[in-house]
């Protein structure tokens, strides 16, 4: 629930940092009110962009002493809610605090603060011949510091690993405006607690992270990318799992429903790819590595478990741009969606062997409600996005009826093994369903954290726990 500022508070925050990191006007509060998830907007009461952790730890000294809520805020791509400022107060948007601030080739190894966009950072190391490979989706546009705070992973996550596998240390002001690291910059630490791991995926809720040091790998000489048809969605999801049972593990292996390819091939420019009538789903696959002829191999290998799953022609991207192409369209996927219909997106993960069966769920749950899904995701690793296309339906099923759907998903995807969430994080839109991943027991120790991180509930109220 918003309330006003309280008396004194605004004039002390605007003596405290420059005057143009101080936004009022209704126009830049409602902007930054807004992220990506859904159509919904809660603008803070006033928005703060710091330029340093200094300031950042004056803001939040000051929030503590008038018990303001902070909310942090970064590119404003994420899909969960999280950054929105749900209870009003300070929208402390990191944008500013964009500095690749060290590169170490000796320990492969980078400093960056929050601001940072994740493909601007893997464009800096790409050029020294290293690689971040944590890639989501809109990585041209979110930052490092939405990567942490949701702990997101991407297409390439399935052989490399999410965001969390690539952080050593940490620089996090606390909700008393205290400053610490919460780690060390070394590849093996058993000293302690792990706050580092503890903070990432935590959503902005146990503190505010300023700095980041990264783990880097050598980049990849080569690539190999080939789009397989399939005429049965459930056959391309069996042939995930048997992929990896064959011994093969691909740099990304990711999902796409027939409407999924054909709404962002109308929704790009310049991207045209042929489909066969009865081509129902595909298979978006690739490895890498440094050497091309055992790259050959593995595709071949590949192709060889695909064709036991009933596939059409496949694709080869023989070209740079060709292979460009085919992943423009892969990260465009939820753009065109959301382009063509109001809809919610479900970040399901499931282990992938139960892929074909989830996939199977989700179309049974919208039948009986009467709603059409699009899926796509990162098969590799059991991750399906289920966008439910809101298209005709009526506004009272919309609100009413839907949360009924989806908490039946989620059981359905409990039940296997799965969660509520790959990537994508709790945020605000996914609180609802928390009890169905975890018991009292469970939620009361996440409590207990909160409440010692955050005693006053000021740090991003409103997020992750019911």
């Amino acid at each position: 629930m918003k309330t006003d500022l309280p008396p004194g508070f605004l004039e002390r925050l605007q003596a405290m940092v420059p005057a143009r990191s101080v936004l009022i006007s209704e126009e830049d509060r409602i902007r930054y009110g807004r992220d990506e998830t859904e159509d919904l907007c809660h603008p803070p009461q006033v928005v703060v962009i710091p330029g340093n952790t200094h300031q950042v730890s004056a803001v939040v000294k000051l929030c503590a002493a008038y018990g303001v809520p902070i909310t942090p805020i970064g590119a404003r791509t994420g899909l969960s809610g999280g950054a929105l400022s749900i209870q009003g107060g300070v929208g402390l948007s990191m944008e500013r605090m964009n500095a690749i601030v060290d590169i170490d080739e000796r320990n492969l190894q980078v400093t960056v603060e929050p601001g940072v966009i994740t493909q601007v950072l893997q464009e800096a190391v790409s050029a020294k011949g290293l690689y971040y490979p944590p890639d989501p989706g809109s990585r041209g546009s979110c930052s490092i510091g939405g990567n942490l705070a949701e702990n997101a992973g991407g297409p390439h996550a399935v052989k490399y690993g999410v965001t969390r596998d690539f952080v050593l240390n940490l620089e996090v002001v606390l909700a008393g405006g205290e400053v610490i690291w919460t780690g060390a910059n070394t590849l093996k630490n058993a000293t302690g607690y792990d706050l580092t791991r503890l903070i990432v995926g935590s959503e902005g809720t146990l503190g505010i992270i300023t700095k980041a040091v990264l783990r880097l790998v050598p980049l990849p000489k080569e690539t190999r990318l080939m789009l397989v048809p399939f005429r049965d969605p459930q056959k391309a999801c069996e042939a995930v799992s048997a992929v990896f049972r064959a011994g093969i593990t691909p740099s990304a292996l990711e999902f796409m429903e027939r409407d999924a390819i054909d709404w962002t091939l109308r929704f790009v420019e310049g991207v045209n790819i042929p489909i066969a009538e009865d081509t129902a789903a595909h298979l978006l696959v690739e490895v890498d590595g440094n050497h091309g002829d055992e790259l050959m191999r593995d595709c071949e290998a590949i192709l060889g478990v695909m064709e036991q799953y009933d596939c059409g022609e496949v694709l080869f991207a023989e070209t740079s741009a060709e292979k460009d192409k085919l992943w423009m369209m892969r990260r465009l996927v939820g753009e065109a969606v959301k382009h063509n219909s109001v809809y919610k997106e479900e970040d399901t993960v499931v282990p992938r062997y139960r892929l074909p069966d989830l996939l199977a769920k989700v179309k049974e749950v919208g039948n009986r409600y009467g709603f059409k899904s699009v899926c796509y995701g990162h098969a590799g690793d059991g991750n399906l996005h289920v966008n439910i296309i809101k298209g005709e339906l009526p506004d009272t099923v919309w609100k009413q009826d839907l949360p009924k759907a989806i908490r039946e998903i989620f059981e359905f995807t409990v039940s296997v093994g799965g969660t509520l969430s790959g990537e994508h994080g709790i945020g605000l839109v996914q609180r609802p369903y928390m009890d169905i991943a975890f018991d009292p027991v469970q939620l009361g120790l996440m409590r207990g954290i909160k409440e010692a991180f955050d005693p006053k509930g000021i740090m991003n109220p409103g997020k992750v726990l019911p």
